[in-house]
């Protein structure tokens, strides 16, 4: 479900989750991106905690958010969490100006997250 535009230059989008709480990448850690609140894409990110499909999209200027379970990643793994949890649902909203690459990274513990624009 690829975001498109007639006569605009395309940009891709990729995304990797570290679990910083244990130091590795979060792997099975379900994504959804959206663009002005519509479902564009979902998965889970790979034993490497990235989203290669993800980076097929051929995406526009606009709004996004990315999505990320990070309480079902958390339980699955065993960690005991308050109900409700502190994360549960992470999202990160960004805005997309210009042609190129994106990458939006994740690295997350159960009562913290980060991100930054990387490369």
């Amino acid at each position: 479900m690829a975001a498109r535009t007639r006569g605009c230059r395309m940009t891709t989008l990729s995304t990797h989750v570290l679990d910083t709480g244990r130091g590795v990448p979060a792997a099975g850690v379900r994504v959804r991106l959206l663009h002005d609140g519509l479902p564009l894409w979902q998965g889970a990110t790979d034993a490497d905690g990235r989203c290669p499909p993800l980076r097929e999209l051929q995406l526009h200027a606009g709004r996004y958010r990315l999505e990320f379970a990070a309480g079902d990643y958390l339980r699955a793994l065993g960690q005991p969490l308050a109900e409700p949890p502190f994360l549960d649902v992470v999202p990160i909203d960004f805005g997309i100006a210009g042609d190129g690459h994106y990458h939006v990274p994740l690295l997350l513990s159960a009562y913290g997250y980060s991100t930054y624009r990387g490369s």
